[in-house]
């Protein structure tokens, strides 16, 4: 009997119908991407990558961007899991929440945190009420700031010692500038210290440069990453199609098998999928 092949998967991307109105965060430079995505443009990118599946990770702070996403995984069976958003500071966000533990795809949540003018709101007690309510109903919680914003995840981390969380995009250093600080290295060790958070190595092209980038210019975050996660706790993402105002998917994914290619194929294994998989209980 042949062994079960691993599954692989995409732990972070994104689908859109376009709204300019709506979609403010796609400025005239990302012209490359203010168009519609959506899972038949996606599909045949993971097929001829090798990719059984994917996460859908919500764009747009509303609800009815988590039930797009939820009625696209229920047409599309390669969406394996989507994290949505709800207002987590509501006072109904138990219920809400309750509502929607009839959807099996949905796995967590996310806020851009990274947009806040209080770059502290993840510790407020309204913002942590509505964490402590995920715990209680097994959702996960992805975590989307700048370099700027650790020191209030190590806190924030630090008080949900059995929340499911990931870091997303390696928390966003200014990697454009080709200098890599002491201060984001410590602060990203401080937070790996947690056994409870994840980190996708995803979103990378996007922080360099956008037309001078080269693969050797992440060697150095993606050393960090490892070193402190470890493989047991690091996921790939894509981050499509937000990478394409930088990069193709084959290049972006070729970043990481091209750094990835000297370590096992259990690690490789872990990190390309199964990591994924037990994180978001696929």
């Amino acid at each position: 009997m042949s062994p079960v092949k691993p599954q692989t998967i995409d732990a972070h991307q994104h689908f859109w119908r376009f709204d300019p109105n709506r979609d403010t965060w796609i400025t005239d430079e990302m012209h490359k991407i203010r168009r519609d995505f959506l899972p038949s443009d996606l599909h045949p990118i993971l097929q001829a990558n090798g990719i059984d599946g994917c996460i859908a990770v919500q764009a747009d702070q509303s609800i009815d961007e988590t039930d797009f996403l939820l009625d696209l995984a229920n047409q599309n069976d390669f969406i394996k899991g989507v994290v949505g958003w709800i207002d987590l500071q509501s006072p109904s966000h138990e219920e809400t929440l309750s509502q929607y533990k009839k959807y099996p795809k949905l796995k967590g949540f996310r806020h851009v945190l990274q947009g806040e003018t209080d770059r502290a709101l993840m510790l407020k007690p309204g913002f942590k009420r509505g964490v402590a309510a995920l715990g209680k109903h097994n959702y996960t919680y992805d975590i989307l700031i700048y370099p700027d914003q650790l020191g209030y995840t190590k806190d924030f981390v630090a008080a949900f010692p059995d929340q499911p969380f990931v870091l997303d995009h390696i928390a966003k250093p200014h990697i454009k500038h080709r200098y890599i600080t002491d201060e984001w290295k410590d602060a990203i060790r401080a937070v790996a210290a947690f056994p409870n958070l994840y980190c996708k190595i995803s979103g990378m092209v996007t922080e360099a440069d956008w037309f001078a980038w080269k693969p050797e210019h992440f060697k150095v975050y993606i050393d960090t990453i490892v070193e402190a996660f470890g493989t047991n706790r690091i996921m790939y993402g894509s981050d499509w199609p937000v990478c394409l105002v930088a990069a193709s998917y084959d290049q972006v994914i070729g970043i990481v098998r091209d750094y990835f290619a000297q370590f096992s194929k259990d690690e490789q294994a872990a990190f390309f999928g199964g990591n994924a998989v037990k994180f978001y209980n696929l």
